[in-house]
C-alpha cells in the first residue's frame, strides 16, 4: 500500500508548511518525507506534547498509517505490538452488567476488523525519530492568521510577530484551529458544545483484577450504557493499562445553546465523577474508584464545513472535522486525510502550477467522507445513552447500531487515491500518461 521512499526523488517546486505538531501534523511531515518533500512544522507549544490519554485506532486508521510507512514503527515503539482491539461489546451499566449487544452478532468478523489502543504520547515518541530534519520543527509558534502575499505565496503570521512564507499550508492545529479561519472564516459558531462531558483516566489492569472486576477488558472494547451516560473501556500498552472514558450528557437543553466558560479540559475532584455514576454496577464503580485524578473534557464538535480547502491552504484532522469520540474514529479520519494528501502531493505529476487542482480533488473525496463520519459519531453517542428509553430496549440496540462501523473500518483508501488520480487525468490537471 505504501509508496516506496525514493531518496533520490526530485524536489518539488513548492514549499510546504504544517501548522500544528500533533498526531496528524507529525504523520503528515513523515509521510511527505517519503516522497522527498520537505515540510516545516510550526507548533504553538514549547515542545511536542500530547495529553496523557489513550486513543483507539480502527483498522482504517492502521491502513492509513501503513500507507504512510509508519505503522510498524508505531506498533514497535508504542508498546502495542499486537492488534488487541476487537469489536465493541455493549453491556448494561447497571447491576451485573448483563450483555445488551455484541457487535460481532450482526456482522461477520475478520482479522482485518481489529485495531489498537495506544497512548497518545507514545505515538508521538514513535514518530519523532522518523522526522528527517529536526531543524525543520519550530516551537512556540502560535499561528494567529494566514494571508496571501502580492507574489501569491501563503504567509503564516505568528503571535511573536514573525511570519513564514510557503506555497502550501497544511492546517493540522486541532479543534481550536486558527488556520481554519483562512478556509472557513472566523465564525466561532462553527464549534458547538455537545452538552456532553467526558471524564478520562488510566487504571492498571492488575488493579482492576484485584478489585474483583469480572468484565474481561483485555481484548475487547466494552461500552457500559445507560440513560444519558455511557463508559468506554479498552486496553492500551499491550493490555497492561485500561483507558477509561466516562461520558455524561445534559439533554435538557439543545446542542449548541450552551457555551463552556473556562478550559475545555481540566482536572476535577474524583467525587464529581463518582456522584455522576452513583448507583451503577460493581465493575463501573471499581473502575471509577481508581481514577484518582480524572480530567473532564467538554466535548465540542465542528458544524460540518462545506470545504476543507481554500486556494493553497488545506485542513486535516480536527482542524477540518473535529467530531465526537463515540465511534473512536476522529484520529483515524485525520490519518485518512494525511494519507490521501501525501499520496497526491507526492505524485510525480503534482507541481506548483496544478497544486490548487490537486487540493480540490483531495477535498472532493475527504470532505463528504469525514463529515459523514462526524455525523455518525454524534448519532452513535445518542444511541449509546438511550438504553431504557422508549424504543431503545436491549432487543432494540442491534437494529440501531448494526452496520455503523463497517463504512468507517472497511473503506478502501487505495481506491480513493486511484480514483482521485484518474479524475485529475480526466480533467487535464495530470497528463494522461506518466512514468509511474
Amino acid at each position: 500500500m505504501a509508496s516506496a521512499y525514493n531518496p533520490n526523488a526530485s524536489a518539488k517546486d513548492f514549499r510546504v508548511a504544517i501548522v500544528g505538531g500533533g498526531m496528524c501534523g507529525l504523520a503528515c511531515a513523515v509521510g511527505l518525507s517519503r516522497f522527498g518533500i520537505h515540510a516545516d512544522i510550526f507548533e504553538s507549544a514549547p515542545k511536542f506534547d500530547e495529553v496523557g490519554a489513550g486513543v483507539g485506532l480502527g483498522p482504517n486508521a492502521l491502513r492509513a498509517l501503513d500507507g504512510l510507512g509508519v505503522l510498524d514503527t508505531v506498533l514497535a515503539r508504542g508498546d502495542d505490538a499486537e492488534r488487541t482491539l476487537r469489536r465493541m461489546v455493549f453491556v448494561s451499566g447497571q447491576g451485573a452488567h448483563g450483555e445488551v449487544y455484541d457487535y460481532n452478532d450482526s456482522s461477520e468478523f475478520t482479522d482485518a476488523d481489529t485495531g489498537i489502543g495506544i497512548y497518545r504520547p507514545a505515538f508521538l515518541d514513535a514518530l519523532l525519530p522518523l522526522l528527517p530534519n529536526p531543524n525543520a520543527t519550530h516551537f512556540n509558534k502560535r499561528c494567529t492568521s494566514i494571508s496571501t502575499s502580492t507574489s501569491g505565496a501563503q504567509v503564516i503570521h505568528f503571535a511573536d510577530g514573525t511570519t513564514h512564507e510557503a506555497d502550501l499550508i497544511i492546517g493540522a492545529d486541532g479543534i481550536k484551529s486558527t488556520s481554519r479561519n483562512a478556509v472557513a472564516g472566523t465564525d466561532e459558531k462553527l464549534l458547538q458544545f455537545t452538552n456532553t462531558v467526558a471524564y478520562r483516566g488510566l487504571v492498571p489492569m492488575e488493579t482492576l483484577r484485584l478489585e474483583g472486576v469480572k468484565t474481561n477488558l483485555a481484548r475487547r472494547v466494552y461500552n457500559f450504557i445507560g440513560i444519558d451516560k455511557h463508559i468506554i473501556a479498552f486496553p492500551i500498552k499491550s493490555g497492561k493499562i485500561v483507558n477509561i472514558v466516562a461520558f455524561a450528557t445534559d439533554n435538557s437543553v439543545p446542542v449548541g445553546s450552551v457555551e463552556v466558560n473556562g478550559p475545555w479540559v481540566q482536572p476535577v475532584p474524583q467525587q464529581e465523577l463518582l456522584d455522576r455514576f452513583s448507583g451503577w454496577g460493581h465493575d463501573v464503580v471499581a473502575m471509577l474508584k481508581h481514577l484518582k485524578t480524572p480530567s473532564k473534557w467538554s466535548i465540542h464538535t465542528l458544524i460540518p464545513l462545506e470545504t476543507f480547502v481554500r486556494g493553497r491552504i488545506v485542513l486535516v484532522g480536527d482542524a477540518a472535522h473535529a467530531m465526537a469520540p463515540h465511534l473512536g474514529a476522529g484520529v483515524g479520519q485525520g490519518f485518512e486525510d494525511v494519507f490521501l494528501l501525501c499520496e497526491l502531493l507526492g505524485h510525480p505529476s503534482t507541481n506548483l502550477s496544478n497544486l490548487e487542482d490537486v487540493l480540490k480533488a483531495y477535498d472532493a473525496v475527504r470532505q463528504p467522507r469525514a463529515n459523514m463520519v462526524l455525523k455518525e459519531s454524534f448519532r452513535a453517542g445518542v444511541i449509546y445513552e438511550a438504553l431504557g428509553k422508549p424504543g431503545y430496549g436491549p432487543n432494540d440496540m442491534e437494529s440501531h447500531l448494526a452496520g455503523i462501523f463497517e463504512p468507517i473500518w472497511r473503506h478502501d483508501l487505495d481506491a480513493d487515491v486511484a480514483s482521485t488520480v484518474a479524475g485529475l487525468r480526466e480533467r487535464g490537471s495530470f497528463p494522461a500518461v506518466t512514468n509511474e
